[in-house]
């Protein structure tokens, strides 16, 4: 019997270790399952031995503020590596805390295979860390095409398993969408302005209010905000007039929008497989270190673009309001484009399945699961 030792470190990676847990049972049904990681692996029979929740510390400065916490994260994940003597270490995506258990794992437990699902963004971010991943790892399974040729340039190996984000969206475009939000605030479909604001406390607190802002310049649209899993809904209320909806039926909010604003991330890859036309925004404090870091471009910024669908589309397909461009002015102004110019829309549309066609129909977690479980066997 097969164990396997997961680590996802925020929401998005406990939502696809949870897939792909379901298709490593499918595949290895007698296999065992223990990790790190949230509501969705313990749904899927994955014993935790620590949330996510209290793992989730972004930026210099929120880890440094939990740095007993993060010790304390180590030490736990240590020890019961140590403790369950897995045969598989598989690690989505938190490079900052998978790289160091990646080390500590093949240091202590050198029968164990490492693979990396969800491979770090180091094509874009850090890209000095391909080194480290490629040696830690026996396998990179990376989930957006060009990865591999990426990893090639190195001298390294990186298989392409498909895109876990297009198969959600897909089984989604499956089932029926209920517009109970639309219907209970009065409002009829394609007539609501959807705010996706990011998936951490820190983010919301700085977008929500410009993103609000700016929705508000269209009185004749319902404004309906998206809430993060883990962050309850009194978080949001001091931001939300009467006249607003909060909701968890992100997709749902996002299928029936004529437009929205997304807080850069997985979000706005999901938002153009959705079909929805959106203005891609992201707050960073400290500016000045950040503009000094853009003149390090070799070292640490490998991409010309920040956010996903921009990247993969090797051009501008959305606006990006990032840093000082994160204004309610600029996403005023990219809200009054995609409301009123439907040349502008269709560019956009066609553009999202350009996107859709380079991402392909591969299942990304079915596809990861074969390999993980006949290199774990071999």
């Amino acid at each position: 019997m097969a164990k396997y030792f997961l680590i996802a470190g925020e929401a998005s990676g406990d939502l696809h270790a949870a897939a792909l847990i379901r298709q490593l049972k499918q595949q290895d049904p007698e296999a065992h399952f223990v990790g790190l990681g949230g509501d969705h692996m313990a749904a899927a029979e994955c014993h935790l031995y620590q949330d996510y929740r209290r793992m989730a510390f972004m930026g210099f400065t929120a880890v440094l503020r939990n740095l007993g916490q993060v010790r304390r994260n180590f030490k736990i994940a240590q020890q019961a590596l140590l403790s369950e003597q897995p045969d598989a270490l598989i690690l989505i995506d938190y490079p900052s805390f998978n790289l160091k258990m990646a080390s500590f794992c093949r240091k202590h437990l050198p029968k164990t295979k490492i693979f990396y699902y969800i491979a770090p963004k180091v094509w874009a971010w850090k890209k000095y860390r391909v080194h480290r991943i490629a040696k830690l790892c026996d396998e990179v399974l990376g989930i957006f095409p060009f990865e591999p040729a990426f990893y090639a340039r190195f001298g390294y190996r990186c298989k392409y398993v498909g895109n876990p984000t297009v198969e959600e969206i897909n089984l989604t475009a499956q089932r029926s969408y209920s517009e109970t939000v639309l219907q209970q605030s009065g409002h009829t479909a394609k007539r609501s302005i959807a705010l996706l604001p990011g998936s951490r406390r820190s983010e919301v607190s700085h977008c929500l209010p410009r993103m609000i802002e700016a929705a508000r310049h269209f009185p004749d649209y319902h404004i309906v905000v998206t809430a993060a899993p883990g962050i309850e809904d009194d978080f949001y209320q001091p931001y939300l007039s009467a006249n607003e909806t909060l909701t968890r039926d992100t997709y749902g909010a996002v299928q029936s929008a004529s437009a929205a604003i997304v807080n850069s991330g997985t979000a706005t890859l999901e938002t153009a497989l959705l079909g929805c036309p959106q203005v891609a925004v992201y707050y960073i404090s400290l500016e000045r270190i950040v503009r000094y870091i853009r003149w390090m471009q070799p070292l640490f910024f490998s991409v010309p673009y920040f956010t996903l669908v921009n990247i993969i589309a090797g051009k501008q397909v959305i606006r990006e309001c990032i840093s000082n461009d994160f204004t309610v002015d600029k996403m005023t102004a990219e809200l009054q484009r995609l409301l009123t110019d439907e040349d502008y829309k269709k560019e956009m549309l066609a553009s999202y399945e350009h996107l859709r066609s380079l991402l392909g129909t591969q299942p990304a977690a079915a596809t990861a699961a074969t390999i993980i479980t006949s290199k774990t066997r071999s």
